[in-house]
């Protein structure tokens, strides 16, 4: 199973079963900041406010590329908006 995979049923069966999948994947790519972002944006979409913030955290955490940096410090701010 990949994190691809998981993507293509989000867009046909939606976050939920999309979740189920990125939270079965092996632990090696607990490093892989897209995990993290794929996570943290399922979630989002599921109006885990407070979950959603923690994966974006471990996904800038990980991150090295500034764009994508800027974007999900973008998406972060936006969930913690709806958390508190």
């Amino acid at each position: 199973m990949s994190l691809n995979r998981a993507a293509a049923v989000a867009m046909v069966d939606g976050p939920r079963a999309a979740l189920v999948l990125i939270d079965a994947l092996d632990t090696d790519l607990d490093r892989y900041y897209l995990l993290h972002a794929a996570r943290a944006d399922l979630l989002r979409r599921l109006g885990s406010w407070q979950a959603a913030g923690e994966s974006y955290a471990r996904a800038l955490a990980l991150v090295t590329n500034e764009a994508e940096r800027r974007f999900l410090e973008r998406r972060r701010r936006e969930v913690e908006r709806h958390a508190t």
